[in-house]
């Protein structure tokens, strides 16, 4: 049975006059759509992308692009990189939506590439936008004509392609991550914008004031399309000027008005950034679940990255709450999984539930103390050799000259415990982890206590017998050396 396909091997040519090239933005058009970048050198962030020595830039201007899907948030340029290709390339470029299109207007694009292809030896590049909201069915069908090259693949999605992309279309394309645009990135579109007198309001008299732009650049989160239609929105909806020739001024209240809703005070390369984030971590450490939401809220709320946020809670774990909850640091991981997974809004509760899940833990930083301290030990004093019977015997060799000889194998004796010596020389029966009395700790205090008293108990007992062989060891004078019984040590054993 022949399996049924959206795309035939010989389809007849449809007649119907070709796509344009790109669409014309009319002077009328939202300021968003007007100031996308026409070139490499006009667009703002994704160096990594558009700086003269990438890689994809580098293969644009040479013509010689192959299928790429390109994932990042919205706002950050995806479609407006798609469109600097279709200005640079000499191949057709042809753009549906997934949201609209439906199996004819695929079938014609494919139909008129083939066309042009077969009439004037021309390639077509093929941009589909929220390609994530095609089905299984329609992906699948582009996949034969990317694969014979009738078309160029370039798709955008907002979702992880691993998931959203069928396999088989990913494996023939390169995945390009788009991040989103740091604040300075989209203030710097913002003042493009208002200095821009063809394309943007730099023919219009604008006086946005400070703390107006710093609200827009919060409210827009990383999104140049948001923070340029809150801009045009504030502007048309500012009061006239009270005389001819001057400004339209925009102030903060004109931008919550825009957007409706108050813009929050937060500044996230600021003094209030860090003031707020210390007051989340001492809340979550002071077993407060009410202020510990209140702040994590206020920071999300204020267009903080939740990854960031997910990022100190993650550090909260290990540092406040250590092995008195041993679950703390996994749920603190499955959070930012979440998070990264699903997204903002709904990710707010992932991190809101370990958030005050960390909160009303025991608490324990025995674990941070004890790292310190090994930590300044390892930095402060002499780095002695590892002990010999701990050492790794991969040769002959390092076999006979002793290495891992006499090492007890733990799980050989009574409760899988003995005693060795595993510290070096110098550090040998220091304890830098004390458990706490609280928690899961209390149960590893009771259980590292009997440890230690059995390993101080032998401790001593091979200090004392030490000594006594030292006192017992006959006089050498004569330059003889002294072979303890049953040691075939032999110190130069032969190569």
């Amino acid at each position: 049975m022949t399996q049924s396909r959206l795309f035939d091997d010989d389809p007849q040519l449809s007649g119907q006059p070709l796509l344009p090239a790109e669409p014309e933005i009319a002077p009328d058009a939202p300021l968003a759509a007007r100031m996308r970048p026409l070139s490499f050198d006009e667009f703002v962030g994704q160096e990594h992308l558009t700086a003269p020595q990438a890689a994809l830039r580098r293969a644009v201007e040479s013509d010689r692009l192959s299928s790429v899907i390109l994932w990042g948030p919205p706002g950050v340029g995806k479609t407006t990189l798609a469109e600097v290709i279709a200005r640079i390339t000499k191949a057709h470029f042809s753009r549906v939506s997934a949201t609209s299109a439906g199996v004819a207007d695929l079938r014609k694009v494919v139909e008129e590439a083939r066309q042009r292809r077969k009439a004037y030896k021309q390639r077509t590049i093929l941009f589909i936008d929220e390609i994530h909201r095609f089905n299984k069915a329609q992906q699948d069908a582009i996949l034969p004509v990317v694969e014979n090259g009738t078309v160029t693949l370039i798709g955008a999605t907002t979702e992880n392609p691993s998931f959203e992309v069928n396999a088989a279309l990913l494996s023939r394309s390169r995945v390009y991550t788009m991040r989103a645009l740091s604040d300075e990135e989209v203030q710097l579109i913002v003042r493009r914008a208002l200095t821009d007198p063809v394309r943007g309001l730099g023919k219009h008299k604008i006086d946005l004031a400070p703390e107006a732009e710093q609200a827009l650049v919060n409210l827009a989160n990383g999104d140049a399309r948001s923070a340029l239609n809150i801009l045009e929105l504030a502007f048309s909806t500012a009061p006239a000027p009270a005389e001819p020739g001057q400004a339209v001024k925009i102030d903060l209240e004109g931008i919550e008005n825009a957007v409706q809703r108050r813009s929050l005070l937060y500044d996230k390369g600021g003094e209030m950034h860090y003031d707020i984030i210390s007051a989340l971590h001492k809340s979550v450490r002071g077993s407060d679940p009410d202020a510990t939401l209140y702040w994590l809220a206020r920071m999300l709320e204020s267009g903080e990255d939740p990854l960031y946020l997910a990022r100190r809670l993650v550090r909260m774990a290990s540092e406040d709450i250590g092995l008195a909850d041993p679950q703390a640091l996994p749920l603190a991981m499955a959070a930012q999984q979440a998070v990264h997974f699903i997204g903002m809004p709904e990710g707010a509760l992932a991190l809101a539930e370990i958030a005050v899940y960390l909160a009303t833990a025991p608490k324990s930083n025995r674990l941070y103390d004890a790292y310190n301290q090994a930590r300044a030990d390892v930095q402060e004093t002499r780095n002695d050799p590892v002990p010999i019977h701990l050492r790794n015997a991969p040769t002959q060799l390092m076999k006979n000259l002793g290495y891992g000889r006499d090492y007890k194998y733990a799980h050989n004796y009574e409760g899988a415990f003995v005693y060795q010596q595993n510290l070096p020389e110098a550090l040998e029966g220091k304890h830098y982890y004390q458990p706490a009395d609280r928690g899961y700790e209390l149960e590893l205090g009771n259980r590292l206590a009997g440890w230690r008293a059995e390993a101080d108990k032998e401790r001593q007992a091979v200090s004392q017998n030490k000594q006594t062989n030292e006192q017992a060891q006959p006089s050498t004078a004569s330059g003889a050396t002294t072979t303890a019984p049953g040691d075939d040590f032999d110190p130069d054993p032969p190569l």
